[in-house]
């Protein structure tokens, strides 16, 4: 490939004979390529984009932030659209959760929530608390902090001499359920085990961290709010931290502006990302209450929270977020979503007795299932028959990206009820003729060796 870029999460020998997709524009719920060819963007972009792309709120003030100022630093600083922002999210968050720390992406967003609860409890004479505990099959990021407490492999295992061991606990999953167990008897049992390790440990034990109702990497994989709120009683009761990565889940996609309503609980610390600008620039944002707050409060320089970057409170992201909000505030978007719940909903239930097809779940605006074998076992972990299901809906004009066999579809806010079946209808092709395919182990985006449709 003749190209010096280096494209992230991806193989790049596939590349030479299968180029990646070039995208010129966007507009609403689509990608353009440079011959026009639109494709309907079912993952909003890695998940990040909200209410479609080019959106002309958004890239009006973005336009009218550029001619005041791009940047500055943020240490000794501050600037209207960063105060601003922190305000809001301040007001639309539970009262307990009063300071935001912004940082630049998802991952770092993990970083500072990690190291101000160790830091806390360092500054609160209580220095051994140096361990987490996250959830198996949990994702949290890839640099090494987050890294840490992330337990998907194919992340993690090649730098394993870089990381810290910390305690894993088993996952709320419901897919996981035994055969004639109820969802709550599973739960109980998972969350037994957790609470098994806390008690062994928590006197070390800095927080546990958590994805709400989702666990976006292991592929879309879901749990009920209940899960939640037994989490921070037994935090509570064995004074620990909560921390709440909703990266991937906040800003809407669950249905609610953030997962935590519906648990209907306050974490020490709430990680915000990707939808935060919705979808046009880097930033993160760690929320946390005024007791974390105080802990750092000092004339000792030493006892701040010493975590920086240089782009972190950036005007134009800024901009772009308040953008953001005021078009959920305005437009009533989480209202109108709950049409697109009720359909993405009536669609899934289509396909719950399909032989290739188990475990349809929803959350919100986030839809997902598992593409098995017609006699309902599961395809081998190296079959590559999701790549052949992604390759199926580009063919169709839809941008579909599996998890390994996991189908899912997050689509932005402005996609239609006839696009969300249109998008769930492809998905059903995509698994009837990549089950017919005998030679899965082809490339990765395009189709000119496979006799698509």
């Amino acid at each position: 490939m003749n190209s010096a870029l280096w494209h992230p999460c991806t193989q790049m020998q596939n590349h030479e004979n299968s180029p990646p997709l070039e995208v010129v524009r966007g507009q609403g719920a689509y990608l353009y390529k440079a011959d026009g060819t639109p494709i309907l963007d079912a993952i909003s972009s890695w998940w990040v984009n909200l209410h479609g792309h080019s959106h002309p709120k958004i890239n009006a003030a973005i336009i009218d932030q550029v001619g005041q100022l791009e940047q500055v630093m943020l240490a000794g600083f501050t600037h209207p659209p960063i105060e601003q922002l922190a305000q809001r999210l301040v007001e639309i968050t539970p009262e307990k959760l009063t300071r935001c720390f912004f940082a630049d992406s998802g991952s770092a967003a993990i970083e500072v929530a990690l190291k101000m609860s160790l830091q806390y409890w360092h500054q609160s004479h209580q220095p051994q608390r140096k361990t987490f505990i996250s959830l198996q099959n949990g994702y949290h990021g890839e640099t090494l902090g987050s890294l840490a407490v992330t337990d998907i492999p194919l992340f993690s295992s090649q730098y394993q001499p870089l990381l810290i061991q910390h305690l894993r606990a088993p996952t709320p999953d419901l897919t996981l359920k035994e055969a004639g167990e109820t969802d709550l008897d599973f739960l109980a049992r998972q969350f037994a085990t957790l609470e098994k390790i806390l008690e062994e440990n928590y006197t070390t034990v800095c927080a546990i961290i958590v994805e709400p109702l989702v666990q976006g990497a292991a592929g879309m994989k879901m749990y009920p709010p209940i899960y939640l709120k037994w989490l921070r009683t037994l935090c509570d009761r064995f004074n620990v931290h909560l921390i709440f990565d909703e990266i991937a889940v906040g800003f809407g996609r669950t249905g609610t502006m953030f997962a935590l309503e519906q648990a209907e609980i306050t974490p020490d610390f709430l990680c915000l990302s990707k939808g935060l600008t919705a979808g046009y620039l880097p930033m993160s944002c760690v929320m946390t209450t005024d007791n974390v707050y105080q802990a750092f409060y000092s004339t000792d320089v030493t006892r701040g929270f010493l975590h920086s970057h240089s782009f972190t409170g950036n005007p134009l992201a800024a901009r772009a977020a308040l953008a953001s909000l005021d078009i959920f505030r305005h437009e009533n978007t989480l209202q109108k979503n709950q049409q697109l719940i009720m359909t993405m909903q009536n669609e899934l239930a289509k396909l719950n007795d399909h032989p290739n097809i188990r475990h349809v779940r929803q959350t919100g605006m986030i839809g997902a299932f598992e593409f098995v074998q017609a006699n309902g076992q599961p395809y081998p972990a190296h079959d590559a028959r999701g790549r052949l299901i992604a390759q199926f809906a580009m063919s169709k004009g839809i941008l579909l990206r599996p998890i390994g066999h996991q189908v899912y579809m997050i689509p932005p806010y402005c996609i239609t009820s006839d696009e969300i079946k249109h998008i769930i209808d492809v998905a059903r092709q995509a698994v009837e003729w990549a089950a017919q395919q005998s030679t899965p182990s082809i490339s990765n985006h395009h189709t000119e060796n496979l006799s698509l449709p």
